[in-house]
């Protein structure tokens, strides 16, 4: 079995496991895709060290890029931007790695949790 995302007009609205003969025998129209997608895909890498398969595993409203190939997740805020060799969104500094935090959008900062 297979994990498949119904992609209208490049939005993913559905997730589900199912053969692909089955697959092929949707009826949809013409803005209606469905394809295939990979739970072991992260960040454009496979988790058990196999072949990553459309930049990361898709889920609904996710953004199929029919250029790319890919699926990547919404944008979380606005002052994020898509890295496109991981297709995951990146704040503009990374977070500290010395406890837990908090994006802060107003300030573009991390805010440390207490």
């Amino acid at each position: 079995m297979s994990h498949f995302a119904k992609v209208i007009n490049g939005k993913v609205a559905q997730v589900i496991v199912a053969e692909q003969n089955i697959i092929d025998t949707f009826v949809e129209p013409a803005e209606v895709s469905w394809i295939q997608t990979s739970y072991n895909t992260y960040g454009n890498q496979h988790t058990q060290g196999g072949t990553p398969l459309r930049g990361n595993y898709a889920g609904i409203n996710y953004t199929y890029d029919k250029d790319n190939d890919v699926f990547y997740a919404p944008q979380p805020f606005l002052s994020w931007t898509l890295n496109q060799s991981t297709w995951v969104w990146e704040a503009p500094t990374p977070m500290p790695t010395d406890g837990l935090y908090r994006w802060d959008e107003p300030t573009t900062s991390w805010v440390a949790l207490a």
